[in-house]
């Protein structure tokens, strides 16, 4: 159909083309020629033609005339093609009969089809229908349906609305014409409403519809009925429609685009409504024009040889094949066979040459392949294929010289050896394709070969000489090598060869190359010239396996291989398993891995919880594991604790590396043996007993449930009592009781328990009750001003430890006049001690002071509070213009004097700092006036600083001084002032 061209009547002229069908012959001076239904063309014969190159243009088409099958032929000095057939055919339509058409009468509720009967015309249509005026067209929808096929309007139940005049109108879709029939008067019968009746299908598809690949189809359903039937459609095989199908129920219209294979099949329509259902079946056929697969192509041929081309297609149904050559179809002879798809062609002659086509046809359409065939007949040529100038091979060797001339047919050829004919002998053999094999090549073979090539057309020649070369040797013998991880080798690889040919060294390692420079530094090339040796430095396991060393010249190609087995410590064991395990031993078991060639000596086992630091190694039994037993026993671990085991081999080159761990183990719980250690006690509140300790560690409480047993009684006495603490992590203890009299001793004992029983008790110890705070408060409390930031304050102790209201030391607090007493600062003392100094305090502020005896109860009583007001601050401004000099190993410091401000402390004197380094503690000189001297030794460098001072302290210090060493000068003319 894609050839099938419809054209107007009204189109003036049409241009067929003959393009690509021509192949290559556009290349050369090419003929073109036309047939019409099989008869010559010729435009000068008929006006209204004419060739523009290939094409062919038709003025003033006439139906008559012009209409049916053209075909271009096109030739030149190669031979001769056909086109393609293409069909011209024209499109018309004429107008309807004018003649009235009668009114078509029904009931309401009754089904009716009103008939199109388009006019006489070529061209496909399409169809609407008006409702009484234009432009009021019927709507397609369940009710009412417009075939497409025959241009009939159907509705499956008129109403009283359908009541009026349809008219039927007709488009061409090539000319784009359209025609309207006369209208068709729709009317109600009065005898009645029609009843409810069961689908009838009015539009029907075929029993069988040709699709063709590729293609749109739309078949059409619809019925008649009362209620108006709904329309569905399935495939009889049961398969789903796939995505790319619609269904419009609307219209009754089933649509598939790009037709496939597997969409042929049996396909039913279903009308169904409340009073019955009716269905039609109808198949789609699926049906392909020929598609070329396998192309013949364009071959050169020596003359007397055989041709066969293949030319396959698909298409349903299968095509058939014909052949063609120069544009007439060939027929089987003595030498030309044709069998569907393929020609064959034996004894070529020039009489063969042309241009053929392979025409692959069903009945949908035809394709057309083309090919050219060449028949070549000429005399030996070796220009193109001399022989090789200079041929090497090895003595002993075989050797190829290859004779390749050009010679259309095939003649003979021969050898010589210098001037004299070679004559084949059972090593010197002259191949059927002409070629020269020499077998165990010696000496005496070296010279100038010829090869002279001949057919009935001429004779030709080509000369190459042949060069026996001594063959490599490599002297070093194949061997094993034995060395230990962390040596080095050197792997030999000695050859002798023809001095003539450069060798070439290639090492491989396990079958692979190895590039030098590129594994970590280990291979290294150490070989002279007719050596190859390589050395490896630090080997390792993965070192061991077959080293090749490859030796190739422009002749041949020898190798030699070399085992290298390295010996190391034993690979890490494998299936570590925990056969069985108590509350302080796992027997284990594990699997060898490789001994890495020396024996495996003894296995260690290490073990690792979650309180330990890493592995740990183990106590076993046996003791020493030897190197073929493959179980042991673990001993003296801990009750109730996580395990994962580890096995290290050893051999006598060292230690391997460990195996994966096992799966984690918890050994039996048992009744715990390890008391809670640094038991004691003492403090709390009033009526208190306060007994502590540190918790036994997880790893060791042996079982779950774990908690402690807290024994204790006055001391002297003969019972205990008890309670428990189910805490593991549980410390302390308190037992209140209103008789406890203060500061009592106890015997005190701490023990523990699990889940399977008790355990043992701790030694016992005396521990003492809550005491009381002092019961006095301290008296002749003074306070004075030290300085600044400083109080000095005193008091009278009370009597030390005369009663069970011990004083463990005393607390001062203080707080300035300003404050609240609650926001006071405290200060503790230790022991039997009288006085204190209060450092940090404010210059110029009043403070109030009170003081406190305390023990482990608390503070007691406070005394009465004094008061006292702090001095004034020390001079802010530092010494200004510091200078020195040095005279006889004497440094001596000047600066100016301080004046104190209106709220500061007169300035009393001054402390000179002086320090040989940096870091180290410095010494201090007091003057009253604003110089000094320092006797120092010269050849050390001193870094000073000066500070005020006054009864409200120390001020603040000048900028440090360096002076630097100075060696052997008595005297230097050296002065500095800082400002």
């Amino acid at each position: 159909d894609g050839w099938r061209w419809r054209l107007c009547i009204l189109v003036e002229w049409v241009l067929f083309y003959c393009l690509s069908i021509v192949l290559d012959l556009t290349a050369f001076h090419s003929v073109f020629r036309w047939k019409l239904n099989g008869t010559a063309i010729t435009p000068k014969s008929v006006s209204h033609y004419s060739l523009s190159g290939g094409n062919l243009r038709i003025s003033n088409l006439d139906k008559d005339q012009d209409a049916g099958t053209y075909q271009c032929l096109a030739f030149n000095s190669f031979g001769t093609i056909v086109s393609r057939e293409a069909s011209l055919t024209f499109a018309y339509m004429e107008n309807f009969k004018t003649h009235r058409r009668s009114s078509v009468s029904v009931r309401e509720g009754q089904g009716v089809v009103l008939l199109c009967g388009p006019p006489s015309h070529s061209g496909d249509l399409t169809f609407s229908w008006i409702f009484n005026e234009y432009p009021s067209f019927v709507k397609q929808d369940t009710r009412r349906f417009i075939s497409q096929e025959t241009g009939n309007l159907y509705i499956a139940k008129v109403e009283p609305s359908d009541v009026g005049n349809y008219t039927c109108v007709v488009t061409n879709t090539v000319t784009k014409t359209r025609v309207q029939g006369p209208p068709t008067p729709l009317v109600l019968r009065s005898d009645g409403i029609m009843g409810e009746y069961e689908p009838k299908i009015e539009v029907q598809f075929p029993e069988i519809v040709h699709v063709a690949k590729g293609s749109t189809v739309k078949v059409e359903c619809f019925a008649l009925g009362n209620p108006v039937p709904s329309i569905n459609w399935r495939r009889m095989d049961g398969i789903p429609f796939s995505r790319k199908v619609d269904v419009r129920k609307a219209s009754g219209v089933l649509e598939i685009p790009y037709f496939q294979q597997e969409d042929a099949g049996t396909y039913e329509c279903v009308a169904e409504n409340s009073r019955g259902r009716n269905t039609v079946k109808g198949k789609l056929s699926f049906y392909a024009p020929p598609h070329l697969i396998e192309k013949p192509q364009d071959v050169q041929k020596p003359i007397d040889d055989s041709l066969v081309w293949e030319c396959k297609a698909t298409g349903k149904p299968k095509p058939s094949y014909r052949w063609m050559k120069n544009g007439e179809n060939l027929e089987s002879l003595e030498r030309i066979q044709v069998a569907n798809g393929l020609l064959s062609i034996s004894r070529l002659t020039l009489s063969d040459i042309g241009m053929y086509q392979c025409v692959a046809g069903n009945k949908h359409g035809e394709v057309y392949s083309n090919a050219e065939l060449k028949v070549i007949a000429v005399a030996p040529d070796f220009s193109q294929s001399q022989l090789r100038s200079h041929t090497m091979v090895k003595e002993g060797g075989d050797v190829l010289m290859e004779c390749r001339p050009k010679m259309s047919p095939w003649g003979g050829i021969s050898w010589r050896k210098g001037s004299e004919t070679l004559q084949e002998s059972n090593r010197v053999s002259i191949l059927d394709n002409g070629n020269l094999r020499i077998q165990n090549a010696t000496k005496p073979d070296a010279g100038l070969y010829t090869c002279v090539a001949r057919n009935q057309f001429g004779v030709a020649s080509s000369s190459g000489t042949l060069m026996v070369k001594e063959p490599t040797i490599i002297t070093t013998p194949p061997s094993t090598l034995d060395v230990t991880v962390g040596e080095s080798i050197v792997l030999p690889c000695q050859v002798t060869h023809d001095p003539s040919l450069e060798l070439k060294f290639t090492w491989f390692f396990n079958e692979q190359l190895i590039h030098f420079g590129n594994h970590g530094g280990y291979f290294e090339k150490v070989g002279g010239h007719s050596a190859g040796d390589i050395m490896i430095r630090n080997i390792q396991l993965r070192h061991a396996g077959k080293y090749t060393c490859a030796v190739q010249t422009k002749v041949d190609s020898i190798s030699i291989a070399a085992d290298l087995v390295v010996r190391g410590p034993p690979g890490p064991p494998t299936s570590i398993h925990v056969e069985e395990i108590s509350d302080t031993t796992a027997s284990l078991s594990w699997r060898p891995g490789p001994d890495n060639h020396s024996p495996v000596t003894t296995y260690t086992i290490q073990a690792r919880t979650p309180f330990s630091l890493g592995w740990q190694a183990v106590t076993t039994v046996p003791e020493m594991v030897g190197g073929r037993r493959l179980t042991a026993t673990v001993i003296d671990l801990s009750p109730w604790v996580e395990y994962e085991f580890r096995v290290l081999a050893s051999n006598a080159i060292g230690t391997g590396e460990p195996s994966k761990p096992s799966k984690q183990a918890r050994t039996k719980e048992t009744s715990p043996k390890v008391t809670p250690a640094n038991v004691s006690g003492g403090g709390g509140s009033r009526s208190e007993l306060v007994i502590t300790w540190e918790p036994v560690p997880e790893e060791l409480q042996n079982g779950g449930g774990f908690g402690y047993v807290v024994a204790f009684r006055p001391y002297g006495a003969t019972g205990w009592m008890q309670a428990a603490v189910p805490s593991s992590e549980a410390s302390k203890y308190v037992f209140k009781n209103d008789s406890i009299q203060p500061f009592s001793p106890f015997q005190v004992k701490v023990g523990v328990y699990n889940n399977e029983g008790e355990g043992p008790f701790g030694p016992v110890i005396t521990i003492y009750s809550a005491e009381e705070e002092p019961g006095r408060a301290p008296t002749r409390i003074r306070a004075k001003s030290l300085s600044a930031s400083e109080i000095e304050v005193s008091w009278k102790a009370l009597p030390w430890n005369t009663s069970k209201r011990r004083v463990l030391g005393y607390e001062l607090r203080y707080w300035e006049k300003r404050e609240k007493e609650e926001a006071a600062s405290v200060q503790r003392t230790v022991g039997n001690q009288t006085s204190a100094i209060i450092r940090g305090v404010r210059g110029s502020n009043t403070y109030y002071v009170t003081v406190r005896a305390y023990n482990t109860a608390g503070a007691g009583l406070p005394s009465v509070t004094v008061n006292v007001t702090t001095k004034k601050p020390p001079p802010s401004q530092p010494p200004a213009k510091v200078m020195w000099n040095t005279l006889n190993s004497k440094i001596i410091l000047n600066w100016e004097q301080v004046k104190a401000l209106e709220n500061e402390s007169e300035v009393t004197g001054y402390k000179v700092l002086y320090k040989r380094n940096r870091h180290s503690r410095p010494s201090v000189m007091e003057t009253n006036t604003t110089s000094v001297e320092l006797s120092l030794p010269m050849d050390e460098e001193y870094f000073i600083q000066i500070k005020p001072f006054g009864e409200g302290g120390e001020g603040s210090s000048s900028r440090q001084i360096t002076i630097p060493r100075i060696p052997g000068q008595s005297l230097v003319d050296c002065f500095l002032i800082l400002h």
